[in-house]
């Protein structure tokens, strides 16, 4: 009797033994395609506005409906899947909501109440657009996670005229963005910011470099230009670059410089000021140049005209002609 107790005793142990293994097997186990499972996209990444797209992978599952199985099926070229019963159906513009519904309607010929859930397993068409001052301006698809400096760089890097700011806009659905200046536009339907690229770039703002999320707009706007004019050696229109304003000093060694006619106690700044009317500053260059007077900022618009000396111009054309006479009468005297 007491063997048979303890026979009993042995094979209860023995099974709770093997149902808590086999439990841990199942819990570690892999699918039987020898794949990792594709965790869904977290919430905040999918939202319930978010629309399928060519290439996004989605996982289709329906109760008593086994032929679906657990396999993601991608949204081909034309937008639409393949699923066992149904066939081909569109895809590509729905929300994940709407598939499911447009799914269970079809399904209904089939099963009683059908109850079907879709997921959005990876998601490939996440269009970007990124534009203005870049080398390779255009659409990018987001592949995983990319931050703003990342975008910039499939983009080719800035061009040589890009501003100093860029401007994010991003549509509600994905959120404000995360930045202590951005602001919703009228419609409160996307939000704005813009950040500084100079201290993006230096990385003296890293909190800045945002991750980037599907359908927003990265605008670069091209540098705003001041313009050195008159009797200089290069005149013309000089980018501010990543830069809100520019000296007197450093515009004019953009222009190579004052040319010896030049007037330099005499050149002036224009300033648009308002619509119509322009203002005049007057810069005293003789003075910046010598140290005795401060450099003077140029703002975006501003011309620096520099007067030309005419008196001094008509005694150097002369002195030109005379070097030009005496030079041909010293050649014509050799022979």
């Amino acid at each position: 009797m007491r063997r048979r107790i303890a026979m009993i005793s042995g094979l209860v142990v023995f099974l709770g033994l093997g149902g808590t293994m086999a439990a841990q097997q199942r819990a570690t186990a892999q699918p039987l395609s020898g794949q990792a499972q594709t965790a869904p996209i977290p919430a905040e990444i999918a939202p319930d506005s978010y629309r399928l797209g060519v290439s996004d992978s989605i996982q289709v599952q329906c109760i008593n409906v086994d032929e679906f199985g657990t396999t993601p099926v991608r949204i081909d070229t034309d937008g639409q899947i393949s699923l066992p019963l149904i066939g081909r159906i569109q895809a590509a513009g729905l929300t994940i909501k709407q598939l499911e519904e447009e799914l269970k309607k079809r399904l209904a010929a089939y099963v009683l109440d059908p109850v079907v859930v879709v997921r959005l397993a990876e998601p490939r068409s996440q269009p970007v657009s990124v534009i203005g001052a870049v080398n390779n301006p255009g659409v990018h698809q987001l592949e995983g996670t990319k931050t703003l400096l990342e975008l910039l760089s499939l983009a080719g890097g800035l061009h040589q005229d890009a501003g100093h700011t860029v401007k994010l806009t991003r549509r509600s659905e994905w959120g404000p963005i995360p930045l202590a200046g951005a602001t919703a536009d009228e419609t409160k339907t996307f939000s704005v910011a813009e950040i500084e690229l100079k201290q993006l770039i230096e990385a003296k703002a890293p909190a800045e470099n945002i991750v980037i999320r599907p359908y927003d707009v990265i605008s670069v706007p091209r540098a705003e230009l001041v313009y050195v004019v008159g009797d200089v050696h290069r005149p013309g229109g000089f980018t501010l670059a990543q830069r809100e304003s520019l000296s007197v000093l450093h515009a004019l060694s953009l222009a190579e410089g004052l040319q010896p006619t030049a007037t330099a106690s005499k050149a002036r700044i224009l300033r648009q000021d308002g619509a119509a009317n322009r203002t005049e500053i007057p810069v005293n260059l003789a003075k910046v140049l010598s140290g005795k007077a401060q450099d003077v900022p140029m703002l975006p618009g501003d011309i620096l005209f520099v007067p030309n000396n005419k008196a001094r111009s008509v005694g150097l054309k002369t002195v030109d002609a005379a070097i030009s006479i005496t030079s041909g009468i010293l050649i014509y005297g050799r022979y």
